[in-house]
């Protein structure tokens, strides 16, 4: 008999099996959103939402990243699953493996982030721990509130909404790739915007607040694996067969990503629909609803959603095709 490894299933495969362990083990408790952005805990007029997200070193932090911008992404990754929630932050903890040879330098300039990404989202470090360990390990875990009827989850997509994202794609996916080439020719004068996206992302928590508080739209999430593997997550959410046609003129791919993919030769499209950390909202909303949340916030409108239960994109000739469901995933041998 061949043995099953976890290699085998990948994260979101294994994540999926412990939902269906714990499902019978939650029911005597109000806790509610399982396989959502982040766990929400009914509290009668409101929901406590809690958060945790690990990063090591080896997989998350890219060479020329800073110990400083170490600790501002540790803080962002959390923050952005309570932004996907529509929740305010009430707190931060933060556990750190740290190896001993750490000098104590690099240590105050990972906790300079840690604290400058606290003060940025207003959410207060207020707990934690630290170990030795053979690599940096941030393991942090963050906790927001909403009002129930401002909470944002994945499954309320409904047939012919429209599927709207905050900003642009592929910005990210461009930084990391000129960084993983180590290469200092590039096709364009200035790559701060792009390494900015790599290095220092941000959790779109302000435009969370504003659409949550808008109840303008039925589902969201924010794009850290990858914009179809995001897709993806809103079709299985939804309790009715959806699905998701893509119009590939209106995603907003900026002209950086354009000529970066260009000059590594790889398609500026897979870097907008494939590769995670953009860390933009993604969201679908009736259509009568476009106006009166544009009035609050700028976003990009870039499909609309099927009952096909595929993902389709249409190509700048007019022709449709399905686009193959992958992404970013931990533990994918």
């Amino acid at each position: 008999m061949i043995e099953m490894k976890i290699s085998d299933l990948g994260e979101k495969k294994l994540i999926k099996r412990i939902i269906a362990n714990i499902k019978s083990h939650l029911r005597d408790f109000n806790i509610e959103g399982l396989g959502d952005d982040a766990a929400i805990i009914d509290m009668g007029r409101e929901y406590i939402v809690a958060t945790a997200d690990l990063l090591r070193q080896t997989s998350h932090f890219p060479e020329p990243m800073t110990h400083e911008q170490m600790g501002w992404k540790s803080v962002t990754v959390n923050v952005s699953d309570l932004a996907a929630m529509g929740a305010k932050p009430l707190g931060f903890l933060l556990s750190m493996g740290l190896p001993p040879h750490m000098k104590v330098e690099e240590f105050d300039e990972l906790l300079k982030g840690i604290l400058k990404a606290c003060d940025h989202y207003k959410i207060p470090l207020i707990g934690g721990d630290t170990k030795e360990a053979d690599e940096i390990i941030l393991a942090g875990t963050a906790i927001g509130i909403t009002l129930k009827e401002n909470v944002l989850l994945k499954s309320g997509s409904r047939e012919g909404d429209l599927i709207g994202v905050t900003g642009q794609l592929g910005l990210a996916a461009a930084g990391m790739k000129i960084i993983l080439s180590r290469t200092k020719e590039v096709p364009i004068a200035d790559t701060s915007r792009i390494m900015d996206h790599a290095l220092k992302p941000r959790a779109r928590l302000k435009e969370s607040l504003i659409i949550a508080k808008s109840h303008l739209v039925n589902a969201a999430t924010d794009i850290t694996d990858g914009l179809v593997s995001e897709l993806n997550e809103l079709i299985k959410a939804s309790p009715k067969t959806i699905g998701i046609k893509l119009y590939e003129d209106k995603l907003p791919i900026p002209q950086e990503v354009e000529e970066i993919a260009k000059f590594i030769k790889e398609d500026p499209l897979e870097l907008g629909l494939y590769y995670g950390e953009d860390f933009e909202l993604l969201f679908t909303l009736p259509p009568e609803n476009i106006t009166p949340l544009r009035a609050q916030l700028d976003f990009h409108i870039i499909g609309e959603v099927t009952t096909t239960g595929t993902i389709e994109i249409v190509d700048k000739e007019g022709r449709t095709y399905t686009l193959p469901v992958k992404g970013y995933e931990h533990l994918r041998g």
